[in-house]
């Protein structure tokens, strides 16, 4: 299987020259802040988001992982079953007890997750000009892990940009720019505001499963001036339905991710991606109740996460 020449250029190595600016840091949210954008989030604004539930029905936003689970460069999972005691399952004690085990090998960043403030940079610098040295370890990273993230509780938009556009699915390499996304909400009838999570439809992860091949092979996705405009609402997180949020191939070739310098280092927005959003859609479910309670395993810079959403 073939990953594009930015993608294998991103996972081996440095390709091109860094962004020089540096007016990105500190945070707006303080010198010293580690949680960016989650600081939108208030208990007012759970109360708010509640109210969006009127028929109470919910909709798992989490793909299902397993071996097949189609994943950028080398990441994979494996998850291995173990028969009680000495693996033949015999059964204990006078009451015949039995059970089950599992582990699994996984990396983070595969299937429906979070991208935390630590993944992505400028340079060498994350989230409030932090220098990576501060951040790695191979133990898990000391800055920025995802195990520190609260629950996430808000009110969810979601914009169908494929239907925008009026196909089932935008094509690789299609940008979704700013005038997409205003049109989009406008279309629905529906405004972003601070400390929403806002999904973006594109009609990709069909592919997935369809021609795992192509689903790796680019995507539609967010451009820098879109991601720009999203934090300028003070949103607390974005995701979409494909596996690296940002357009592959991009508007730019010499530019790797830019939407998630944008959102993760310059203003410590949350990223997730393969959100499955296929029946928010078929149901027209522009907004909805938000719920994720991200798994909290020490250090992590990613999470596989299952988000839900009420309405």
């Amino acid at each position: 299987m073939r990953l594009p020449t930015l993608v294998l250029c991103l996972w081996l190595a440095p390709c091109f020259g860094a962004i020089a600016d540096d007016d990105w840091y500190p945070s707006r949210y303080g010198a010293e802040d580690t949680l960016g954008a989650i600081n939108e989030l208030s208990a007012e604004g759970v109360v708010a988001a509640v109210r969006l539930v009127k028929t109470g029905k919910t909709y798992a936003l989490g793909v299902e992982t397993g071996r097949d689970t189609p994943a950028f460069g080398a990441r994979s999972f494996q998850l291995f079953a173990v028969a009680h005691g000495d693996g033949t399952g015999s059964s204990v004690g006078r009451n015949r007890a039995v059970y089950h085990d599992d582990w699994m090998i996984t990396w983070l960043g595969i299937g429906s997750q979070i991208d935390g403030l630590g993944h992505f940079g400028i340079d060498h610098l994350y989230y409030n000009g932090t220098p990576a040295a501060e951040i790695f370890a191979p133990a898990g990273v000391k800055k920025f892990a995802t195990h520190e993230l609260p629950p996430i509780v808000t009110r969810g938009v979601l914009l169908d940009i494929a239907a925008l556009k009026g196909v089932p699915f935008l094509e690789a390499g299609t940008v979704i720019r700013q005038s997409d996304l205003v049109a989009a909400a406008r279309r629905q009838e529906v405004s972003i505001g601070a400390g929403d999570v806002v999904l973006l439809n594109t009609g990709w992860q069909r592919f997935a499963t369809e021609d795992p091949e192509r689903f790796l092979a680019g995507l539609p996705g967010l451009g820098s001036e879109g991601a720009e405009w999203l934090a300028s609402r003070r949103v607390v997180a974005v995701g979409a339905d494909t596996w690296g949020l940002d357009a592959v191939p991009g508007e730019k070739p010499d530019e790797i991710f830019p939407a998630h310098q944008v959102l993760l280092a310059k203003n410590g927005i949350y990223i997730l991606e393969n959100m499955r959003t296929d029946e928010l859609v078929a149901d027209e479910a522009w907004e909805f109740l938000f719920v994720l309670g991200a798994p909290r395993f020490v250090g992590a810079v990613q999470m596989v996460i299952n988000p839900v959403a009420i309405r």
